[in-house]
């Protein structure tokens, strides 16, 4: 017997959280440290976008030297979730990124829906 479980995974070339306009993403910045709030703060661009983010190849230019709040690890402790819990709230938050920035419909949104989908064979 097969069954479907979700399982974040981070979308390449998505760049939805790279969105980072405070007024569109209070509930982020809020969880954050006065520290890293400054930090988030100097990283958004005129156009709300991280001026990290490269918008023609749709990537991060510093991914290996991301703040930790950029990384879905942190998670847990940036919101007080249990790590049972980070895939799930990850896969809410992109979900919600996703359609603010692409669309509900939007082809991100579909391939990110395929991305998290994994079968598992069980013998339950």
């Amino acid at each position: 017997m097969s069954r479907h479980q979700l399982h974040w995974s981070c979308l390449n070339q998505c760049g939805a959280c790279c969105r980072l306009a405070p007024d569109e993403r209070q509930e982020a910045l809020a969880a954050l440290r006065p520290d890293q709030q400054n930090l988030y703060l100097e990283m958004v661009g005129k156009d709300g976008w991280c001026r990290h983010f490269d918008q023609g190849g749709r990537r991060c230019m510093i991914y290996e030297n991301r703040p930790d709040f950029c990384r879905v690890s942190a998670l847990p402790d940036l919101f007080d979730i249990s790590t049972e819990e980070a895939d799930a709230f990850a896969i809410g938050c992109c979900r919600q990124q996703i359609r603010s920035v692409h669309g509900g419909r939007s082809l991100e949104m579909r391939k990110f829906e395929r991305l998290i989908r994994t079968t598992q064979d069980s013998d339950d």
